[in-house]
C-alpha cells in the first residue's frame, strides 16, 4: 500500500506502508504527522484535507489529531 498527497501547489513524497493493514494510528503516525502537518505550513490557511472516507481516515484517533492541530477536512 502506498500514499501520496497532491495539490495545485505541489506534492508530498510517496510513502510505502510495510506490513499489515492501515489503521487510524498508522495513518496518524506515518502520514498525518510527518507529511500532512508540515505540508499545511507550505499551503497556509487555505489548506483543506481531502481523503476518501476509508475507516482508518475516520478513526477517532485521526479526528482527535485533526481537531488538535486545527486541520480542516473537506465534507
Amino acid at each position: 500500500m502506498v500514499w501520496a498527497g497532491i495539490s495545485l501547489c505541489g506534492h508530498t513524497d510517496l510513502h510505502v506502508f510495510h506490513g499489515g493493514s492501515l489503521t487510524g494510528v498508522k495513518y496518524r503516525d506515518e502520514i498525518l504527522d510527518p507529511y500532512v502537518l508540515p505540508y499545511t505550513g507550505a499551503i497556509g490557511n487555505d489548506f483543506i484535507l481531502m481523503d476518501d472516507n476509508v475507516r482508518p481516515h475516520r478513526a477517532v484517533v485521526v479526528e482527535v489529531y485533526l481537531e488538535g492541530h486545527d486541520l480542516e477536512r473537506m465534507e
